[in-house]
């Protein structure tokens, strides 16, 4: 009987992973984690502030980047109960439906900001090779709309996982890899077979993840082929430099996602300590750098931002 109450205990919970062996030192850690959330979400803000209030950056590369700042807010807030309430509370406990809930939050804005990171790229591509088609191609409506799929696309390819998760059986102790809820980590919990999860997220993995980057990089060698065909050596750096902020952004996301889920599947090959700070970058620091990736390569959002504190 106490055998089977200790798996019920266990499976009405999972128990959430700080830093290893730096337990004692948890509210200290607390403090720059704050400041990463208070920079992440004070920057994204500014961003659609400043684009929102300027009708001279009501234009598509400036509409899209608003629309990734939204998603960045969104990653920000999807994890800052579980990271912050551990850190500075030592609240480890987390309910399986909480679980299932911050883990598809957290999937769907990761899709959603793939496919805007895909939707950048061809923004990019058609300001360069057709800008006189530029603002007719990529009209408000049609921007909208765009979104909009890709807001549906997260959404829709992300609901399945809770489901997935909640017939499973959770026996051992439940004590995940970090301190918020990852469907890769949680399904290794399970005692029941998760195939169908597996092969489930490698889909995902190859068909949106693969997808998106191989038709990103796509983008960037039709870019490149159109640059070269530019007769001018400063039109073609003036045309390369309006896609060094998305670059950068396509680096701080894909680099650390791939990184992580490699780690992941690795299992026991790979060191918790390398999963957990690449956890962090996974989730922390795009939200956090890519309104300064954006803003300082943008001479007209940056002076724009200086006259808004300016003033």
């Amino acid at each position: 009987m106490s055998a089977v109450n200790d798996t019920k205990l266990n499976s009405a919970m999972f128990l959430l992973t700080g830093i290893p062996g730096q337990e004692d030192l948890h509210l200290w850690i607390s403090i720059p984690f704050c400041f990463i959330y208070v920079f992440s979400i004070l920057g994204n803000s500014t961003i659609l502030f400043i684009i929102k209030t300027d009708p001279s950056l009501h234009e598509p590369m400036y509409i899209f980047l608003s629309m990734l700042a939204i998603t960045d807010l969104g990653l920000s807030i999807s994890t800052t109960p579980t990271i912050q309430g551990m850190y500075l509370f030592n609240s480890r406990e987390i309910s399986l439906d909480a679980c299932f809930a911050q883990l598809f939050f957290i999937q769907s804005f990761v899709f959603i900001e793939s496919s805007i990171l895909l939707l950048m790229a061809f923004d990019r591509f058609v300001a360069i090779s057709n800008p006189l088609r530029y603002a007719s191609i990529l009209t408000l409506p049609r921007i909208l709309k765009m979104g909009l799929v890709c807001v549906l696309r997260g959404v829709a390819v992300s609901f399945p996982f809770p489901f997935l998760l909640k017939w499973f059986q959770y026996c051992r102790v439940n004590v995940l890899s970090h301190s918020y809820c990852l469907h890769q980590d949680v399904m290794k919990l399970a005692c029941s077979d998760i195939t169908v999860n597996y092969i489930y997220g490698l889909f995902l993995m190859v068909s949106i993840g693969g997808l998106d980057s191989l038709l990103i990089f796509l983008s960037y060698v039709m870019i490149l082929k159109t640059v070269l065909s530019v007769a001018s050596h400063t039109q073609c750096l003036r045309a390369l430099n309006t896609c060094v902020s998305h670059l950068f952004a396509i680096l701080l996301f894909y680099t650390p996602d791939i990184g992580l889920s490699l780690t992941h599947r690795l299992g026991n090959d790979s060191s918790p300590l390398l999963q957990i700070v690449l956890g962090y970058i996974y989730l922390l620091v795009p939200p956090l750098m890519n309104p300064d990736v954006y803003s300082v390569n943008s001479k007209h959002l940056c002076g724009r931002i200086i006259r808004a504190f300016v003033k």
